[in-house]
């Protein structure tokens, strides 16, 4: 027993596995749960603070508090509920019609915007005027239902589309370094959409309508909308001027984080911009920020520290990986991803699990960039949120407790499971991939 008090990953698990626990459990709040991770790793020195703290210098940090930045002036300005009020004349007539149309627009959106966090920012407040002119009150389910559409939307479904997903870039970085494979745009999209596009997105829709039902109220108010006022229009330039930085990033280079970040800066300024102090400080979550960053600081720790790695070779010598048996090797691949997302989160599992590819496809006899893109299934289907921090970052921007995104994890992750993995293995199989 003294051995495993003495290994030099005791202290680093534990401290891991508690903080997940805790997170999984939301027996502490989410983001006192972070401060617990972070005074827990440093004072007991598992990594330097730059590893423990990576999570703020991350991105994605930055992502999520220009997100917020940026919803607040959204929402002031009015252009908003001026958005909402274009939607919310067609698309309120059902339930169905309504969450339906919240998927897609977020399915939609990731075709021309690459950063997950940025299309959450930006359709959240959107969303959420649209709601309100349904009759759909702050804190009801159907509402809950709408967030979690906007957040499991824009993180799940994105995973189709090769640069509009993090964990989708990570694993092409990967593959290239590790292997000089290039992984191509369209060949992706259709190896992956018709599943894990498409027919999730219907199962979403069709999950979200079970668990959080809602009756919205056809828009009643058919009056032409007033004119934009000043400030609406310089909001929708700065907006329209983001977007084409977002899409264009592969041109100039600036990451969508520090366009974002840049943006909200203008904002935030005075006489220029949209928002005084106090209203940066009520509408500015600070508390989801902080999650945000542990769970990426964790994820970060988790791979400095050789956990991941630990786990990763473990995983190899325990699943049923057969070249006879190629559906159970399918299945037990899958489970490899979904396992070393519950360490690393989504973000953290693709540069594990590619490096560790080779060896699995030695193992299972599939072709090594069929192996890589296995994973696609596993990292995109968390079952718990905090596995993914989008989902995190729309359910503090819609207020949604726990509970309601975990109950609609764990339903999506089970019906992915039973439904959508056997006929990913089929698509495989048809283009020739297995």
């Amino acid at each position: 027993m003294s051995l495993w008090f003495t290994h030099p990953l005791f202290l680093p698990s534990l401290i891991v596995g508690v903080t997940i626990v805790l997170w999984a459990t939301s027996l502490l709040p989410e983001f006192i749960t972070a401060l617990l991770f972070f005074t827990a790793a440093m004072t007991a020195k598992i990594a330097p603070p730059d590893v423990i703290f990576g999570g703020f210098a991350s991105s994605a940090f930055w992502l999520v508090f220009s997100g917020f930045v940026l919803g607040v002036a959204i929402r002031k300005t009015g252009l908003a509920d001026r958005a909402a009020r274009a939607l919310s004349a067609k698309l309120t007539d059902s339930w169905m019609l309504m969450v339906a149309s919240v998927v897609l627009l977020s399915y939609a959106l990731a075709f021309v915007m690459p950063s997950n966090m940025g299309r959450i920012a930006l359709l959240m407040p959107i969303v959420a005027a649209m709601a309100k002119r349904a009759g759909i009150a702050d804190g009801s389910r159907a509402w809950f239902g709408l967030a979690l559409a906007v957040g499991f939307g824009t993180f799940q479904l994105s995973a189709t589309i090769l640069p509009a997903n993090v964990p989708n870039l990570v694993m092409s970085g990967a593959a290239e370094g590790s292997y000089g494979i290039h992984l191509n745009y369209m060949p992706y999209l259709l190896l992956h959409t018709p599943v894990l596009g498409i027919l999730k997105g219907l199962i979403l829709i069709g999950l979200i309508c079970w668990l959080f039902p809602g009756a919205p109220k056809p828009a009643r108010d058919l009056a032409p909308a007033a004119p934009m006022g000043r400030d609406e229009k310089r909001l929708a330039w700065l907006l329209a001027v983001v977007l084409v930085m977002w899409v264009t990033e592969s041109w100039h280079g600036i990451g969508p984080a520090w366009t974002g970040l840049a943006a909200s800066i203008i904002v935030m300024l005075p006489r220029i911009g949209f928002i005084t102090g106090e209203e940066f400080s009520a509408g500015v979550n600070m508390r989801t920020c902080i999650y945000v960053a542990g769970i990426l600081g964790l994820a970060i720790t988790v791979t400095h520290t050789g956990i991941g790695n630990a786990v990763g070779e473990a995983l190899l010598r325990m699943m049923p990986l057969d070249a006879a048996k190629p559906f159970t090797s399918f299945l037990a691949l899958t489970g490899i991803t979904t396992a070393l997302n519950f360490i690393m989160t989504a973000n953290g599992v693709p540069a594990l699990y590619t490096t560790l590819a080779q060896s699995f496809s030695d193992a299972t006899g599939f072709p090594l960039l069929s192996v890589i893109m296995i994973q696609v299934l596993g990292y995109s289907t968390p079952l718990l949120p905090y596995q993914a921090s989008p989902i995190v970052v729309a359910m503090g921007l819609g207020k949604v407790p726990a509970k309601a995104g975990m109950l609609l994890c764990v339903a999506l992750a089970v019906a992915t499971w039973l439904v959508l993995l056997p006929l990913n293995y089929l698509w495989f199989s048809v283009l020739g991939r297995l």
